[in-house]
């Protein structure tokens, strides 16, 4: 593909050297360059791609894309203002466009996208279609599963696997939109089809710095999509969706468990096994009997019927899809080994959601509630004593412990957890420290009735402690543990 095609649609270009030359390929990464290709050099936290300009040159690279002149390079230069957006447009463009051939969904908000995607990839199949997912825990196209890097891949890889998608006849596709997808414009370049607002509450201010900040990156996308063809399906339940309708003005479909609005629910009700309530969109109604429990899954299955809604399927489809769902692996996941209590592993690793995932476990549980909860490590540290009052006051019983600490020390973390529990001065808590251990401790002294919550890392597979990655997943601790009581 010409050069000058492939940059056809980014705005205030330049070019040094030769603007008709053929492109094979597109890289970001300067030790992946073959000969031929178009190298990006993008600015990132910890290095600058225009440093590694020169070698991607002496890898073979036909061209590279900068921000600004690089009077060393013998090979042409597309000079644009940002990289990262130019890096999106050029992929998008480079891959055919691939997001304007199929039905394209975003979900974004601080908690429940996860769930949300999985729940309309559900409806979506149950209509007929064939789909495709992107998000925290896997990347789907049909039913052929690939491990995840990241939560929104970098644009160019999002286009490559969009386009894989399109040539395996894939139709329909769900993908979380995270804040720093958003802000990196990783989704630039994608023609979505309708858009999810979730929620927002406290993640990510070791990133954003404020919460207003935060919201505005996720407007942001919003701002960019209202007056084109894309459904805005927000929670008006939550003040920073209805911020987002009067600010953006965007052609909406709102949904709410309060209040009489385009979807809603009522009577709701909420058993261990999951949750009965009645859906209502413009013009019908039904019942749906999910099988996640929550009142959390409520919100995140009427985002999806929104979604449903939007794109012309059946109030009876939606029913059928939002029932087919099982579970969603590390959200309010059971493990049961036929033991006399609940064990749930739940991914819940800020204050909201771990006070929710606590509330939701309390509307199930008849004897006492017993919560493992630590906090990641190189993160948000403003966060810590908060969820050490939630996990506390809201549990008969919280073991602190370490979560994914990262480069800090396990045993800081959590003593920054334990200011916000020590505040209560009355529920009981205790620190252990070892994940494994404080898991084993918690399901020993469960009794029947009980429930044991073991929160924060939900669907993940490893831990990493002063940068060394090891294996790790609660599920797993948590099934050895039970298998021990019964030897």
């Amino acid at each position: 593909m010409r050069l000058k095609d492939i940059v056809a649609e980014i705005e205030e270009i330049k070019f040094e050297g030769d603007p008709d030359i053929e492109i094979s390929g597109l890289a970001y990464d300067s030790r992946r360059v073959k000969s031929g290709d178009l190298f990006f050099c993008i600015r990132g936290f910890k290095t600058d791609g225009h440093e590694y300009a020169g070698r991607a040159q002496e890898a073979g690279a036909s061209a590279v894309m900068v921000e600004e002149v690089m009077p060393d390079l013998s090979i042409t230069q597309v000079v644009v203002e940002d990289t990262r957006v130019g890096m999106a447009r050029a992929a998008s463009a480079f891959y055919g466009h691939p997001t304007r051939k199929m039905r394209l969904v975003g979900v974004t908000g601080t908690n429940g996208k996860t769930t949300t995607t999985y729940m309309i990839d559900s409806i979506f199949k149950s209509s007929g279609y064939k789909t495709g997912l992107i998000g925290t825990i896997e990347y789907r196209i049909g039913d052929e599963v690939f491990a995840v890097e990241r939560t929104t891949p970098e644009s160019l890889d999002i286009q490559r696997l969009f386009a894989s998608m399109v040539d395996a006849g894939v139709e329909a596709v769900s993908i979380e939109v995270s804040s720093h997808a958003i802000d990196l414009a990783r989704v630039e370049a994608c023609d979505f089809d309708a858009l999810v607002f979730t929620n927002l509450s406290r993640e990510h201010l070791d990133y954003h710095g404020t919460m207003e900040e935060y919201f505005k990156v996720k407007r942001r996308i919003f701002e960019r999509t209202s007056g084109r063809d894309v459904v805005h399906v927000i929670n008006v339940d939550d003040q920073f969706g209805r911020r987002i309708i009067e600010e953006t003005g965007s052609r909406h479909i709102r949904f709410s468990n309060k209040d009489k609005v385009e979807v809603y629910g009522t009577n709701i009700e909420a058993r261990a096994d999951g949750s009965t309530f009645e859906l209502h969109v413009p013009g019908a109604q039904t019942s749906v009997a999910l099988r996640l429990p929550g009142m959390f899954n409520i919100h995140n299955a009427l985002a999806a019927a929104g979604v449903a809604y939007s794109q012309g399927i059946g109030i009876n489809v939606i029913k059928v899809g939002l029932e087919a769902l099982a579970a969603v692996p590390g959200r309010f996941e059971r493990i049961d080994c036929g033991q006399g209590f609940s064990v749930i592993v739940d991914y819940a690793h800020t204050p909201d959601s771990l006070e929710k995932a606590l509330i939701a476990a309390r509307e199930i549980t008849t004897g006492r509630l017993i919560t493992v909860f630590g906090c990641g490590g190189d993160r948000d540290r403003g966060k810590r004593p908060l969820m050490g009052r939630i996990g506390t006051q809201l549990s008969d019983y919280a073991i602190l412990t370490s979560d994914n600490p990262r480069s800090e020390e396990p045993g800081k973390i959590i003593e920054e957890i334990a200011e916000g529990a020590r505040a209560l001065n009355g529920n009981g808590y205790h620190i252990i420290e070892d994940r494994r251990l404080a898991i084993k401790e918690a399901i020993a002294c469960a009794g029947n009735g009980d429930t044991v919550i073991i929160a924060g890392k939900g669907h993940e597979g490893g831990q990493e402690i002063k940068g060394e990655k090891m294996t790790f997943d609660d599920r797993d601790v948590a099934r050895r543990c039970l298998e021990g009581l019964k030897g």
